[in-house]
């Protein structure tokens, strides 16, 4: 392969599965429609991977608010009680989304992670492991911090101001990569872990403020 080509495989998306495109044209249709979203940054989001973006949680929205943007498929991280039936067990499964045991240390899922990452593939993650109501990234889990320092990979901020709802703007401002490299050159261990969700933690708390001048922030 000459290496023009091997540059354009590169910076080309995957192909998407057929299912993920009927999604992504049903996000469209809504996202312009009845559930408008309006999205800052959108320029700082690369169309390919491998990279981590991660988000805050408010509803079952919002995979499809974190994903749409991006050319390359996204895969993300859903708690396991998602595939109980089999049906939508499939549906996930057509869709890219690792199940993982938000209670216990889930190795299975980690593993899915990084194998992930190391096949170029954007992995969404959400670092409060939950959909969350009462402050944004106040409270994150250690998994995400795991698999960032683990991964030289960017690490991509995703701020969503308030949750989906019909005929009112929901504005979605996309941050600048979290440094790691500073943290991953001291280890990975618990401090260093702690480190980075503290990290995290400060970068939304500036999205926020900066957006809550703006009146974009619930």
């Amino acid at each position: 392969m000459s290496e023009k080509n091997q540059q354009a495989e590169n910076t080309s998306p995957k192909r998407r599965t057929v299912l993920y495109s009927i999604v992504r044209a049903i996000a469209f249709i809504c996202f312009h429609t009845i559930f408008p979203v309006v999205y800052h940054g959108r320029e700082k989001l690369r169309q390919t991977g491998p990279y981590i973006l991660i988000s805050n949680h408010f509803s079952n929205w919002d995979p499809l608010v974190n994903g749409y943007p991006i050319s390359q498929e996204v895969i993300f991280l859903g708690k396991k009680e998602l595939v109980k039936s089999p049906l939508i067990s499939w549906i996930f499964h057509a869709v890219r989304m690792i199940p993982i045991d938000r209670h216990n240390m889930d190795m299975a899922a980690m593993r899915s992670c990084f194998k992930a990452l190391k096949e170029k593939e954007i992995l969404l993650i959400y670092p409060e492991g939950t959909r969350h109501h009462e402050g944004i990234m106040e409270k994150t889990e250690s998994g995400v911090a795991t698999i960032a320092l683990r991964q030289s990979v960017p690490v991509v901020p995703m701020l969503i101001a308030s949750k989906v709802r019909p005929f009112h703007v929901t504005h979605v401002y996309v941050g600048d990569d979290i440094p790691t490299e500073d943290i991953r050159e001291a280890g990975i261990n618990k401090e260093t872990c702690q480190m980075f969700m503290d990290r995290v933690q400060d970068t939304y708390r500036t999205m926020i403020r900066q957006n809550e001048t703006r009146g974009q922030v619930d």
